[in-house]
This record gives C-alpha cells, sequence and structure tokens, in this order.
C-alpha cells in the first residue's frame, strides 16, 4: 500500500524538490525504510549513527506524533499521510 510522505523544504533536494513522494509499508518505520531507499542521502539526515530517528526529526501520522503512537511500529492504513517536521530551535537573546 502506497501511502503519501510530505517532505519538508530542508530535505527536497534529496527527492527530486518534490514536496511530497509516495512510499510503500506497513508501519511508518516500513515506509522510512522504503523512502530512505528510494531517495538517496535522506537517511543521514533522517537517522543517526545507531539507526534512530534523530531527535530533532518529528514525524506525524496524519495530525499524531508517532512518539505517543506506538513511534515507528504505528500501523498505517490507506489514505494516510506521513509528515516529517524538523525542530525548530533557537531564540532571542
Amino acid at each position: 500500500m502506497a501511502t503519501r510522505i510530505l517532505i519538508p523544504t530542508p530535505l527536497r533536494p534529496y527527492t527530486d524538490k518534490k514536496d511530497a513522494v509516495e512510499a510503500e509499508g506497513r508501519t511508518v518505520g516500513e515506509l522510512l525504510a522504503d523512502l530512505t531507499a528510494k531517495h538517496n542521502g535522506l537517511k543521514a539526515h533522517l537517522y543517526n549513527e545507531q539507526g534512530k530517528l534523530r531527535s530533532f526529526v518529528n514525524v506525524y501520522l496524519n495530525d499524531e506524533d508517532i512518539r505517543y503512537l506506538d513511534k515507528e511500529q504505528t500501523p498505517v492504513s490507506p489514505g494516510d499521510t506521513i509528515s516529517i517536521i524538523p525542530s525548530v530551535a533557537g531564540g532571542w537573546e
């Protein structure tokens, strides 16, 4: 089953400048694995050296943060959308 994944602007150079791509999988983890296999260079931006999602990468299934669901084991259904949202840090001194 193909699921739509929304790509943030900083990662679009790795998806031929596309703002959304399709990936295959039954869980969020399978979708992200398919995404990184199809789009070279993305894995280093999404995962650390231990193979865990980087702490500043937020992944949402529809409107739900997967950290509050079953993380990468969260199942996906037809019509779901995955959003990759990089954390924004900084402030004003």
